[in-house]
C-alpha cells in the first residue's frame, strides 16, 4: 500500500478517536457533576461495589488498574494528613480558639 494510502487511514483512524472520545465526554462530565453534587450516591455505590466484592473473594488490586488507583489515593491521603498535622503544628491554639 502506498504511503499516502497509510496516511488516509490513520487520519479516518484519528478522526474516528475524535468523535468517540467527544461521545464520551459529555456523559462523563454529566456523571462527574452529579457525584459532586450528590457524594453520599457515590460513597454508596462505591460501598456497595466494596461489599459485592468482598463477598465473591475478588481482591481489587487484581483488577486492572486498580492497584495504581489505590496507590494514588493511599498518596493524596498521607498528602492530606501531612499537610493538616504541619497546619495543626504550626498553630496549635486553633483548637482552643475555636
Amino acid at each position: 500500500m502506498s504511503m499516502f494510502g497509510e496516511h488516509a487511514r490513520v487520519r479516518a483512524a484519528q478522526q474516528r478517536m475524535h468523535d468517540a472520545r467527544r461521545a464520551v465526554a459529555i456523559p462523563a462530565s454529566a456523571l462527574l457533576a452529579r457525584g459532586e453534587r450528590h457524594p453520599w450516591v457515590i460513597l454508596g455505590v462505591a460501598a456497595g461495589a466494596g461489599f459485592v466484592m468482598g463477598r465473591t473473594k475478588m481482591h481489587p488490586l487484581r483488577l486492572p488498574g486498580m492497584g495504581s488507583l489505590v496507590g494514588a489515593l493511599v498518596s493524596e491521603a498521607t498528602t492530606i494528613g501531612a499537610s493538616f498535622l504541619a497546619a495543626h503544628a504550626a498553630n496549635p491554639s486553633a483548637v482552643e480558639d475555636a
